[in-house]
C-alpha cells in the first residue's frame, strides 16, 4: 500500500470513528423563535433555569417552589394538575413524604394511558438538579406544551406524572404506582432520566417479558438519533436497577423506556448540575425522543406490547436502530463458525494459509490483549496513588477523566501497530487467530448476555476482510476500509461509555475495546506501511494525554474540589467535634481538623449510610455549642405474650432535614410514621439501620417497633440538619471557589447523635 493511500485510509478510520460520536444526537442550534407547534430546546431550557436556581430536595425550602412552578406551568397551558401526597419508605427504608404532581388529558377512546414521567426533587443536599432532573421535567413541559399547541387530541388518555423524591428511594413513583387509582390504567411509561449533564440519551427497556412488542413500536415511532443496544438491555436486567420506571416494572408489570444520559459525570448530584454545564445537544436529544414517541404512542394500542421474545439490536449513525429477532443469533453464529472453517481449509489446501504461520498469529493477538488488560485494570488503583486527591471525587470519574480514556486508546493502538510490526506473519495467517477468538467470545457471550449477540456483525466484516486477503495478494485497501465500517460505529461507543457510567475503575474495558477494535480492523492495518512510525504515534499520543491529563489534575473553579464538613455532637457524653469524608483534606477543612489530621478511627469514627458506604476519615475535637438534641416521648408500653409493642415519637427541637434511627435489635414489626417496614427488609438492613426519614416541615418521626420481651432495645438516634455554614452557633466561612460540597455523603451538617434504650 503506498503511503499517500494508507494515510488516506487511516483518516478514514478516523472519520468514521469521529461519526460514531457525532452523528449519535442532534446538534443544537438556537431555536428561542421555533413556531409553537414544534419543540424548541431554548424554551425547554428556559424551564431548566428556572427549577435549578438552589438545591431542592425534600424539605428543602426551593423544593416547594419548584413544585409550584411546576404546577404553575401546566396551568397555564390550560391543563388542570393535582397534587398526590402520600408517606412512603420505599425499598430502601428511606422514609419521606411524596408529592406527586399529576396531569390526565382524556383520550378518544378507552383503554391503557400513555404516561409521561420525570421527577422534580434535587439530590440532598447540594446539588442544583439542572440536568437530573430538570432536564426531564423540562422536557415533558415544553414537548407537552408543542403537542397541545398543534391541536392534537390522543387516542390514548395522557397522564403526566412528575414525581417527588426519586433521591430518596424511588418514594414519589411507590406513591403514585401503590395508593393512586390511575395507576392500574398506564399501559406505557416514558421515563426521562440523568447521570451527569451531558452526551446521548441512552434508551433502556423495562420490561418483565420480551422486548420484542416495544423494539417493533419504538422502532416505527421513528426517532432520529436512537441510542440503544441491547448488551445494555440484557446488563440491566441484571443488575439492582433505580430508577421510578423499576417501580411500575416490578409491582404493577407496566412497562417502559427510559431515556438517560451519563456524560460528564463529576456533575452528578454535585454543586455543579446546574444550567450552565448542561449540554444543550443532549436537551435537544431528550427532545428528539419525546416527540415522535408521543405522537407515536399517544395513537398506538397500547394493550399489545408484552411479548415473550426478545430482539437484538443497536443503533448504527445515520441507519437508526437495527434489530432482528434473538432467535436467529445462534443459527448466525453456527453459519460464522462453519465459514471460517471452510476457509480455512480452502486457505491451506490452495497454500494460502499455512499452520505455522496460524499459530504464530495467535502469539501477538495474546500479548496485545494481555499488555492492554494488564494496563487498564491498574491504571485506576495507579492513579490514585499519584494523585491522592481523586479519591475525594467519589463518581470515581475524574474532570479530566476523558484524556485517561483517550491514552487507553491510543495506547491499545499505539502498542498493537509495534507488537503486529514485531511478528513477521503474513495477513492471511495472522487474522485467523482473531477470527476464532472473536466466535468463541461471541458464543459465550450469546450464552450469558444473549443481548451482546450483534457483536457477531463485526465478526462477520472480519470475515469477510479475511475472504478479500485469502483473495487477492493486493486487497483493495478501500473496499477493507469499507468493511472497517461496523466494528468503528458499533464498538467506539463502548471505549467511552463504560468508563464514563461506571467509573475509571473501568478503564480495562476502555483499553480492550480498542484493542478488540484493532483486531477487528487488522486485515487492513496489515497493509499500512511504516507500522512502527504509527505505533510510535499512538505511544506518543498516550504520553501527550497523560500529561495533558496530569496539567488539568489539580482543582480550580471549573475544577472544584468536592469537600466535607460535619460538626457532631454526642448528646450522651457531652463530646463534640469535627468530621470530615475527605481522604486528601483541604486547607478550608483543615483549619477544624488540625494539621495533620488525626484519622476517625482514634475519635470513634461512625460510619453513616452513603451511596458509597463511605466514613468518616478524620475527626478533631471541636468547641461545644448549644445544640438541643432530639425528645423521645413514650405513647405506649406494652407486653401481649412474648413480644413488647412499643409506640414512641421522635421530636426535633430544631429544624432538621435528615434523622436516622439505628438498633442492633431484631425487631419483629416495624411501622414509621403509619409506613409498615416490610419483613424481608427487617431482616437485611444494613449495619442495623431501622430508618432514614427526610423530613418536611420538621414533621415528628413515630416508631411502632414489636420485639421479643426478653430481649434489650437500644435506638441511636442521629439527628441532622444541613445547615453549618449559617447556623448561627458557628462561623465556619465559605467554601473557596475552588471547592463544593462533597455529594453523596452527609454534609454542610449539625449532627446530633443520642441513644436510648428500653
Amino acid at each position: 500500500m503506498k503511503p499517500t493511500v494508507a494515510v488516506l485510509c487511516m483518516l478514514l478510520l478516523a472519520l468514521m470513528g469521529f461519526t460514531a460520536f457525532q452523528a449519535s444526537m442532534p446538534a443544537y442550534h438556537p431555536d428561542a423563535d421555533a413556531p409553537q407547534t414544534a419543540f424548541s430546546t431554548d424554551r425547554a431550557m428556559t424551564h431548566v433555569r428556572q427549577m435549578a436556581q438552589a438545591p431542592h430536595a425534600v424539605g428543602f425550602p426551593a423544593h416547594r417552589e419548584v413544585r409550584d412552578y411546576v404546577m404553575e406551568v401546566l396551568h397555564e397551558m390550560g391543563l388542570k394538575p393535582e397534587l398526590q401526597t402520600g408517606y412512603t419508605a420505599g425499598d430502601w427504608g428511606n422514609l419521606s413524604r411524596a408529592e406527586n404532581i399529576l396531569v390526565r388529558i382524556p383520550g378518544r377512546r378507552p383503554g391503557k394511558a400513555l404516561m409521561l414521567m420525570s421527577h422534580y426533587d434535587s439530590n440532598p443536599h447540594s446539588s442544583l438538579g439542572a440536568s437530573d432532573a430538570a432536564s426531564g421535567v423540562a422536557v415533558i413541559l415544553e414537548g407537552l406544551r408543542a403537542y397541545l399547541a398543534g391541536g392534537n387530541t390522543p387516542e390514548n388518555d395522557l397522564i403526566v406524572l412528575i414525581t417527588d423524591a426519586e433521591e430518596l428511594g424511588l418514594n414519589g413513583a411507590d406513591v403514585f404506582v401503590n395508593q393512586h387509582p390511575w395507576a392500574g390504567e398506564v399501559g406505557l411509561v416514558l421515563n426521562f432520566e440523568a447521570r451527569g449533564s451531558g452526551g446521548p440519551g441512552y434508551m433502556l427497556i423495562e420490561t418483565n417479558r420480551g422486548n420484542a412488542r416495544l423494539i417493533e413500536e419504538f422502532v416505527s415511532a421513528n426517532p432520529k438519533f436512537p441510542v440503544a443496544n441491547s448488551l445494555a438491555y440484557s446488563i440491566y436486567k441484571m443488575l439492582p436497577n433505580d430508577t421510578d420506571l423499576t417501580v411500575f416494572r416490578e409491582d404493577r408489570d407496566i412497562e417502559g423506556f427510559n431515556f438517560a444520559f451519563i456524560d460528564d459525570h463529576f456533575d452528578y448530584h454535585t454543586a455543579l448540575d446546574i444550567p450552565e454545564r448542561l449540554d444543550p445537544n443532549t436537551l435537544a436529544h431528550q427532545g428528539s425522543y419525546l416527540v415522535p414517541l408521543l405522537d407515536h404512542f399517544s395513537q398506538a394500542d397500547l394493550s399489545g406490547l408484552k411479548s415473550l421474545n426478545d430482539q437484538v439490536y443497536f443503533n448504527l449513525p445515520y441507519l437508526g436502530l437495527v434489530h432482528y429477532s434473538q432467535d436467529l443469533s445462534w443459527p448466525m453464529w453456527v453459519l460464522a463458525l462453519l465459514a471460517y472453517f471452510v476457509l480455512l481449509v480452502w486457505g491451506l489446501k490452495k497454500g494460502r494459509l499455512s499452520g505455522t504461520g496460524i499459530a504464530k498469529g495467535f502469539l501477538p493477538m495474546l500479548f496485545l490483549l494481555a499488555l492492554n488488560g494488564f494496563a487498564g485494570y491498574f491504571a485506576w488503583p495507579m492513579l490514585k496513588t499519584a494523585y491522592p486527591h481523586y479519591q475525594d471525587l467519589l463518581h470515581g470519574f475524574t474532570y479530566n477523566g476523558y484524556y485517561y480514556i483517550a491514552a487507553a486508546a491510543c495506547l491499545a493502538i499505539g502498542s498493537g501497530f509495534w507488537i503486529y510490526r514485531s511478528f513477521k506473519i503474513g495477513t492471511p495467517d495472522v487474522l485467523a487467530a482473531p477470527i476464532l477468538l472473536w466466535l468463541v467470545l461471541c458464543a459465550a457471550l450469546t450464552k450469558t448476555l444473549p443481548g451482546a449477540a450483534f457483536f457477531l456483525i463485526p465478526g462477520l466484516a472480519l470475515l469477510a476482510s479475511w475472504i478479500v486477503v485469502l483473495w487477492s495478494d493486493k486487497p483493495n485497501p478501500y473496499v477493507l476500509t469499507a468493511l472497517a465500517l461496523p466494528a468503528l460505529w458499533i464498538f467506539a461507543p463502548f471505549v467511552k461509555m463504560f468508563p464514563v457510567g461506571l467509573g475509571l475503575k473501568m478503564l480495562v474495558a476502555a483499553s480492550l475495546m480498542t484493542a478488540f477494535i484493532f483486531l477487528l480492523l487488522l486485515a487492513l492495518l496489515m497493509q499500512i506501511p511504516h507500522r512502527k512510525r504509527w505505533g510510535s504515534l499512538g505511544l506518543i499520543g498516550a504520553l501527550a494525554l497523560l500529561i495533558a491529563a496530569h496539567f488539568q489534575s489539580d482543582f480550580t473553579p471549573h475544577r472544584p474540589k468536592p469537600t466535607s464538613l460535619v460538626y457532631v455532637q454526642d448528646a450522651d457524653d457531652g463530646k463534640t467535634y469535627w468530621a470530615t469524608y475527605e481522604k486528601t483534606p483541604s486547607d478550608w477543612t483543615r483549619a477544624y481538623l488540625g494539621n495533620p489530621p488525626q484519622p476517625a478511627e482514634h475519635l470513634g469514627g461512625r460510619i453513616l449510610s452513603s451511596k458509597y458506604g463511605t466514613g468518616f476519615s478524620f475527626m478533631a475535637e471541636a468547641p461545644a455549642k448549644t445544640i438541643p438534641g432530639p425528645e423521645v416521648q413514650v405513647l405506649q408500653d406494652t407486653v401481649t405474650g412474648a413480644s413488647r409493642h412499643l409506640i414512641l415519637d421522635i421530636l426535633s427541637r430544631r429544624d432538621i432535614n435528615r434523622l436516622e434511627v439505628f438498633t442492633g435489635t431484631a425487631l419483629e414489626e416495624a411501622t414509621v410514621n403509619g409506613i409498615a417496614l416490610d419483613s424481608f427488609y427487617l431482616a437485611r438492613r444494613r449495619r442495623g439501620k431501622l430508618i432514614t426519614h427526610y423530613v418536611s416541615d420538621n414533621e415528628p418521626t413515630r416508631l411502632e417497633l414489636t420485639f421479643p420481651v426478653s430481649a434489650a432495645l437500644e435506638l441511636e438516634i442521629y439527628e441532622a440538619s444541613n445547615n453549618l455554614l449559617g447556623h448561627p452557633e458557628f462561623t465556619v466561612p465559605p467554601r473557596p471557589e475552588d471547592q463544593i460540597p462533597m455529594p453523596f455523603v452527609l454534609n454542610d451538617a449539625v449532627l446530633v447523635v443520642k441513644k436510648i434504650a428500653f
